[in-house]
């Protein structure tokens, strides 16, 4: 620690940090534009300038910029001296010249930092008569809204998109006052992460597009903490409502997750809360009926003839997945997974509670020093992460610059020394990711290819660990210089997931976490969706199994919870599955292929609408909360559960909570992720809507010209309602980042311990499983993949805008989805004589075909397997055919 004086008054703060920095976390007001916390100083905005004294003889001092200034002990400085006021009062006029000074139609208007900035400043009258410097916009695609007028020039956009999220597309053009930032042509932005410069940028030169369609100001919009609905790494998100409707997603901070960014799937896949698609009646037989109805019929059928059995989901909270598996029986509740996925699964939470390796946060992945990335491509598998590992691919310049006494903030300077020192990360993957511009070396292989890498690293730094047999040279050498860089390592991570749906890459990757020397190891498993290791980790039987049950008769009738089954196995199966049953519940929110087999529907609300849990990735049980009430008779799926229940408890989500926490003991900590509904403020519940909210009386005038009483929400201790205190509230619990004077996102530097840091009382969620004991080898090594003549491996291939099932319901992910087509290495190519473009016919061994599927070339997919992006509906049930025939279309059957 240092301490120093600011106007005055001693301070001790961070040795080594930037003055700027420093002055944040005590607190202090000193406004600033180029500056952000996640990209360091640059120097360009010049408006953060304070006085800097000699020492106490010192009357007169210097300015100084306190982004670029490090704070030494015993330094002296000034924030309130009248030179420094002067020179930010007179450098806000001039970054002002040229803006067109439009709040009142501006989108970022009531949340603007540059608004805010200016107030701060004291600059609130316009000299300059001259004319303007006038830019055209840019169409940037589906997401992003351009108006450049508004440009003050901080580089942040840049900065951050090509520089810390590794875009390509997205350049800076002219010179001096008069540059421009977009593309070098109009067209959709390309990096996965461009949803981020909406909040990274201080101005509203990049808004909400989605958010445009729907617009209305921050102060009138409702929102509560939520988490991210659309991969397993759960992000925590800001969700903002009007009138009944679901306007926006922002990024909400957590220090250990996702900081201050989401990836675009996360930012705009909201849109399918608002589907034409969304359930929002219950249906029996195809006719619309009554909640109360539906009800009663539910309650007759489990009172009916044989057993029910219960199919759980990985995108429902851990309540309704409990509430289900307790209105079955545990013998009859299924999770919902087929075979493979379910093994995959329940090998992850096996390690991860006895495998004896941490599992990290993002916030720790950062930190990693050496990567090994086994069978994944994380910018589609797993978004936000990507972002981290490009981060940690970082770390050895960041070392480097430590060495040469160059502070980590100056970001300029360390990233001179990129280019001498990287951090190792290696990518075995199936074919070319988007993280291989930072990769050291990179490996392209069928699952049993890598796998068999995978376990010869192992060997390589543990020669105790079962090595595979009959290795080729080139692997062999790749396995001994990845496993010297990470056995150098301080702080080695191994990353591997479901992607590849091999259980030996899963072993593989454990077994090389295993070997590693360091006391620091970190070993990371990504998942497929929301919930998927909160399902795992609550156990139960295979999608299959429910077949079974079926099949032979011991159940009759089927309640099928938040899960369009079709999506898991082929057509077929599933419909001998429906046919046999007796009866068919599905609850769900969107109507897909399942709900439409259902003899009785239930709606169910969204996240936006209901609360829950979910456990993200890393073992973190984390709570969301609804935005705002589902319309009647909308229910949340374990309020339908749990209304059917005989002599039922749990009347409330809290005690339904509390119930599952006891019934297991992984789940126990589940309480301590948020404070239950009885939580108040100084007796009040804690307002949803900000308090310069308005329009409320007018509301409803349409209908009734007194205004309604707002609605009750037993549930949570939130309120629909602006009456209340935000005071000091947990902050799992806060609802809107503000404070006075600040009313941008970058208000969240007055809610963290340190700027950029953890939140003050903690970041939200609670680790539920911590690294215990340790597990043999696994010594099952696969043999060599070897490609049939004349048959292909469908390997399904994630991607961000294609994958998900949710957003794919949103309009402008749709807009964003990738084309239509199945990848061929160019030799494959070569034998079925096709090119990009040509279509080809699909056959499974079951006689399945679909039709005139174009071709395109990928010369990094291995010789062997077909490419197809998973969960695009036209390649739903493929994903479980493991040899295919593909043969060219004629040119007749074209016609």
């Amino acid at each position: 620690m240092a301490r120093i004086e600011i106007d005055g008054q001693p301070y001790d703060v961070l040795d080594g940090n930037n003055l700027l920095s420093a002055c944040l976390s005590l607190g202090l007001d000193l406004p600033y534009f180029c500056w952000h916390p996640a990209l360091g100083s640059a120097g360009a905005c010049r408006q953060c300038a304070v006085i800097q004294y000699k020492d106490a003889e010192d009357k007169r001092g210097r300015l100084v910029m306190a982004c670029m200034t490090p704070v030494a002990d015993a330094m002296r400085i000034s924030i309130a001296a009248e030179q420094a006021r002067q020179f930010r009062s007179d450098n806000i006029e001039l970054l002002m010249t040229n803006h067109p000074h439009d709040c009142p139609v501006c989108e970022e208007g009531g949340e603007c930092h540059l608004q805010d900035m200016t107030v701060m400043t004291g600059h609130t009258f316009r000299r300059y008569r001259g004319l303007k410097r006038t830019h055209n916009n840019q169409n940037l695609g589906p997401f992003i809204n351009h108006e450049m007028n508004r440009c003050i020039a901080c580089y942040r956009c840049v900065r951050f998109y090509d520089d810390y999220a590794g875009g390509k597309d997205l350049q800076v053009f002219g010179m001096h006052n008069n540059v421009y930032f977009g593309r070098f042509e109009d067209g959709a932005l390309e990096n996965e992460f461009s949803g981020n410069l909406v909040e990274v940028c201080p101005t509203g030169v990049f808004t909400d597009k989605t958010f445009s369609a729907h617009y209305a100001r921050k102060w009138d919009l409702q929102t509560a903490p939520s988490v991210c609905a659309h991969c397993g790494l759960g992000c925590n998100t800001a969700p903002g409502e009007r009138y009944g409707e679901l306007r926006r997603v922002i990024n909400r901070y957590n220090g250990e997750v996702n900081g201050y960014f989401l990836c675009d799937r996360g930012r705009f896949g909201y849109g399918f809360v608002n589907s034409p698609k969304r359930i929002l009646k219950p249906r029996l037989d195809d006719q619309e009926i009554s909640a109360d109805a539906a009800e009663s019929h539910f309650r007759q059928l489990l009172k009916a003839g044989k057993p029910a059995i219960g199919i759980g989901s990985p995108r429902a909270s851990l309540e309704a997945n409990f509430a289900l598996r307790t209105l079955v029986g545990e013998e009859n509740f299924f999770l919902g997974l087929e075979d493979t996925e379910h093994i995959l699964l329940n090998t992850i939470v096996e390690l991860m509670r006895h495998g004896g390796i941490h599992s990290p946060s993002l916030r720790e992945v950062e930190q990693a020093d050496a990567v090994l990335i086994l069978g994944e491509d994380v910018t589609h598998s797993a978004p936000r992460l990507a972002l981290s590992l490009r981060q940690a691919a970082r770390n050895a310049s960041f070392d480097l610059a430590g060495s040469l006494h160059i502070l980590p903030w100056q970001d300029a300077a360390v990233r001179n020394l990129e280019n001498q020192a990287k951090s190792s990360v290696f990518i075995a993957s199936i074919c070319a990711t988007r993280l291989d511009d930072v990769a050291a070396n990179t490996y392209r292989g069928s699952p049993e290819d890598i796998a068999r890498l995978g376990f010869a690293i192992a060997h390589c730094l543990d020669e105790s660990a079962p090595a595979p047999a009959a290795l080729g040279d080139a692997e062999q050498a790749l396995a001994v210089i990845i496993a010297d860089n990470l056995k150098q390592a301080k702080r080695p991570l191994i990353v591997s997931g479901t992607s590849c749906a091999s259980l030996d890459v899963i072993q593989a990757a454990y077994n090389v976490a295993k070997a590693l020397p360091a006391t620091d190891k970190q070993l990371m498993f990504t998942v497929p969706e929301c919930n998927s290791l909160g399902l795992a980790i609550m156990g139960g039987a295979s999608l299959q199994q429910a077949f079974e049950r079926i099949g032979t008769g011991l159940a009759d009738s089927v309640i099928i919870l938040e899960n369009d089954l079709y999506r898991r196995v082929p057509g077929p199966e599933l419909d001998r599955f429906l046919e046999t049953a007796a009866h068919v519940v599905v609850i769900d929110s969107l109507e897909n292929k399942t709900t439409a087999q259902a003899e009785l529907q239930l709606p169910a609300a969204t996240f936006a609408e209901s609360e829950g849990t979910w456990v993200n990735n890393e073992g973190r049980g984390q709570r969301y909360f609804p935005v705002y009430p589902a319309t009647d008779p909308v229910r949340g799926s374990w309020q339908w559960l749990t209304s059917v229940m005989e002599n039922s408890q749990w009347r409330h989500h809290d005690a339904l909570t509390a119930a599952c926490a006891s019934a297991f003991p992984d789940l126990a900590a589940i309480v301590q992720a948020a404070p239950g509904a009885d939580y108040t403020v100084k007796g009040s519940k804690i307002p949803r809507q900000p308090h310069r909210y308005s329009g409320r009386t007018a509301m409803h005038a349409d209908i009734k010209v007194s205004e309604p009483g707002q609605p009750h929400d037993p549930e949570t201790p939130f309120a629909f309602s602006m009456e209340g205190d935000t005071g000091h509230v947990p902050p799992a619990l806060l609802p809107v980042i503000w404070a006075p004077g600040w009313n941008s996102n970058q208000a969240i530097n007055k809610f963290q311990q340190q700027t950029g840091g953890h939140l003050r009382d903690g970041d939200p969620g609670v680790r539920l499983i911590e690294a215990a004991g340790t597990l043999d080898w696994f010594g099952d090594i696969p043999p060599t993949f070897r490609p049939e003549q004349g048959r292909w491996r469908i390997m399904p291939l994630p991607h961000i805008f294609g994958t998900e099932e949710l957003s794919g319901q949103s309009p402008a992910i749709a807009e964003r989805l990738p084309a239509f087509c199945v990848l061929l290495n160019f030799l494959d190519a070569e034998t079925l004589g096709v090119d990009s473009g040509d279509p080809v016919e699909i056959s499974s061994l079951l006689g399945i075909s679909i039709l005139k599927i174009p071709v395109q070339i990928e010369p990094t997919l291995p010789r062997g397997l077909l490419g197809i992006t998973a969960g695009l509906p036209a390649f739903q049930s493929m994903k479980t055919w493991t040899q295919v025939t593909v043969k060219k279309v004629n040119q007749e059957d074209r016609l």
